[in-house]
C-alpha cells in the first residue's frame, strides 16, 4: 500500500471516491464548490432565498424585509443567486421601471435542504445552548 501525504491532498478540490471528503469544498479561490457554499451560506442569500419561498418580491420589498441590508448589499446578493441560476429577475416595462425577483426551481430545491438544516437547529438549539453554558463555565474557572 503507497502512502499518500496529507499535503498531497489539501488544497484538492476534485470530486474523490471518499463521501463527504472535506478536501472537496477547501478554501481555495478556484474551487466551486466552496464558492458556492459560500454563497449560499451568506445569511442575506438565505434570507432572500426563504422570503422568496412564498412567491415573487419587488426588490424594495425585499429591502423593506429584510433587516440591515443596505441596498447595495442587498444588489449585489440578488446578482450573485441570479448568476448562480438560484434566484430570477423579471424586468417590467412599465415607469417608473418594475423588477420583480422569484426563486427558480434550482432555488426551491435548495431552500427545501436549508429548511432541514434550520428545523435541526431549532430542535437542538437548546442543546447547544447547554454546551455553550458549559464551555463558557470551563474556560472561565
Amino acid at each position: 500500500m503507497t502512502e499518500v501525504r496529507t499535503s498531497e491532498y489539501v488544497g484538492s478540490c476534485e470530486v474523490t471516491d471518499m463521501p463527504n471528503d472535506p478536501f472537496q469544498w477547501d478554501a481555495r479561490e478556484d474551487c466551486e464548490v466552496r464558492q458556492i457554499l459560500d454563497r449560499i451560506a451568506d445569511k442575506w442569500s438565505l434570507l432572500v432565498m426563504a422570503l422568496l419561498e412564498n412567491g415573487t418580491l419587488r426588490f424594495t420589498e425585499l429591502l423593506r424585509l429584510i433587516d440591515g441590508v443596505s441596498q447595495r448589499m442587498l444588489t449585489v446578493t440578488l446578482r450573485q443567486l441570479e448568476r448562480d441560476g438560484l434566484v430570477s429577475r423579471t424586468v417590467h416595462p412599465v415607469v417608473p421601471p418594475r423588477v420583480d425577483y422569484s426563486l427558480t426551481d434550482l432555488g426551491r430545491s435548495l431552500n427545501a435542504t436549508v429548511l432541514a438544516f434550520v428545523t435541526w437547529t431549532e430542535s437542538h438549539q437548546s442543546d447547544i445552548a447547554a454546551a455553550r453554558a458549559r464551555y463558557d463555565e470551563s474556560v472561565m474557572s
